[in-house]
């Protein structure tokens, strides 16, 4: 049986008639229905909260305005409904004006009007109360240090750079890596900001045919094209007062971007094959692992539609830039997997540990999750041994040069590797590398950490 929490007060100094509306509400079993004779006696009892009131107008002790005002001032959230024996156009006015939430007149059919409209606001009651609770689950499980786990400088200029894009409708160009967590950023950007509660549309360009690229955003009509069978709604209006994320833009072709920069100027489009113009009301974010520079310069993407979407730029950094959140990063992701499929926790040894710090992770994050998990899968124990990881240390070169940096930060690189894979042995390290000590020294007092 559920439990009898919604309550109701019936204030009606009528005893039978007050028995026989409690009569018809308690055959509702979410309804906890109590009733009172005076207005004093509600008013008295209005530390139990009532979530609705019936309310007759006309009491021995008090009349309905004088009851209305003291329940407005005490529960203003309690909705009140007004049940009078007069049809008295200008008091229902007033009532109304003054908070009721409804006026109706005794008659025959007042016990089922009154039912209907207890019924509609117990479900717009509930239907909040969902809303509520949905929207702080969204934004816990959406703050930005609960969806991106770390706390290098470099990701808390992430998050840094996230804030200020929240406080307005700037559009906002994220560019990285593959696997660097782009959309991640999309989606903490877009649910903290005042559109949280309107769409969030994710496009992958790269993964949509050529020749479906302009339907899918735009939408288009019925008999537009072979195969268009009825009438579709495109990725902007499905997005509309929300937010569109456009990943991969630097994809899109040449033709595309034109009507693109048209519908983002205008902020209205034109379905394919339509003639109606239809107002947008979106927020772009676009992401890409290109340099759109380049591919401007080139010819390949339009200068004015890249300046239409940089807004403000946000650099996901690689995983091998952030220093020990490899090591954060590779706990959760463990702990989740271990959780997730019923697992005794794992710990990462020590050797894991330098390891997992030494690897330049060309698939970064991405990398690192399907590494751990698969280590988890492998350990037969509480523990992650070396054994467990499937490091693929092959492409070291390749990924050593993978970012452009100047021959000295190539060097402490190098000298980094090599110090993390000897236990900080500087002897041993110069020996390896041919180098004099003082150039290990001179490399760790300038970059003490």
């Amino acid at each position: 049986m559920k439990p009898k929490n919604y309550k109701i007060f019936i204030v009606e100094d009528n005893a039978l008639y007050a028995k026989v509306l409690k009569r018809q509400l308690s055959q509702n079993e979410s309804y906890n229905v109590k009733t009172f004779e005076t207005g004093r006696e509600c008013i008295a009892n209005l530390s139990d909260e009532p979530d609705v009131i019936t309310l007759d107008y006309t009491l021995p002790d008090m009349n309905g305005a004088e009851i209305l005002k003291e329940i407005r001032s005490e529960l203003p959230s309690t909705h009140v409904i007004i049940i009078s024996g007069q049809n008295d156009i200008n008091t229902a006015v007033k009532l109304l004006k003054d908070g009721a939430y409804d006026y109706i007149t005794k008659g025959p059919d007042t016990r089922e009007r009154l039912e209907n409209i207890i019924k509609n606001i117990h479900e717009s009651d509930q239907l909040r109360i969902e809303n509520t609770l949905l929207r702080d689950v969204v934004k816990k499980k959406y703050d930005f240090k609960n969806l991106i786990k770390g706390g290098s400088r470099e990701i808390d200029h992430v998050f840094d750079l996230m804030t200020k894009a929240v406080q307005t409708n700037i559009s906002v160009s994220v560019t990285g890596e593959t696997g660097t967590g782009k959309e991640l950023i999309a989606k903490g950007i877009h649910y903290n900001s005042p559109r949280s509660n309107k769409p969030f549309v994710p496009v992958n360009i790269s993964a949509i045919p050529e020749s479906l690229i302009e339907s899918e955003l735009f939408g288009h009509e019925k008999g537009s094209f072979t195969g268009a069978d009825s009438r579709k709604i495109g990725k902007f209006e499905a997005a509309h007062g929300g937010t569109l994320f456009l990943d991969e833009i630097a994809e899109l072709d040449i033709n595309i971007q034109t009507k693109l920069l048209r519908v983002i100027q205008e902020r209205e489009l034109t379905r394919v094959g339509g003639l109606e113009s239809i107002p947008i009301d979106v927020r772009i974010i676009t992401a890409t692992h290109k340099k759109l520079p380049t591919l401007v310069a080139e010819g390949k993407f339009r200068q004015d539609l890249y300046y239409r979407l940089l807004g403000l730029p946000i650099e996901a950094p690689p995983l091998r830039d952030r220093g020990n959140d490899v090591i954060l990063l590779a706990k959760y992701f463990v702990n989740e997997f271990c959780k997730d499929n019923g697992l005794p926790l794992k710990n990462l040894s020590n050797e894991v540990t330098n390891k997992l710090l030494s690897y330049p992770f060309p698939g970064n994050i991405r990398e690192l999750k399907a590494i751990m998990e698969l280590s988890c899968v492998m350990s037969n124990d509480e523990n992650i041994e070396v054994q467990h990881l499937n490091l693929n240390f092959k492409d070291d070169v390749t990924n050593l040069l993978a970012k452009e940096k100047t021959l000295e930060e190539y060097t402490e690189e190098i000298i980094n590797h090599f110090l993390n894979n000897y236990n900080n042995n500087v002897r041993l390290v110069a020996s390896k590398l041919n180098i004099g000590k003082s150039t290990i020294y001179r490399m760790l007092q300038k970059n003490p950490n």
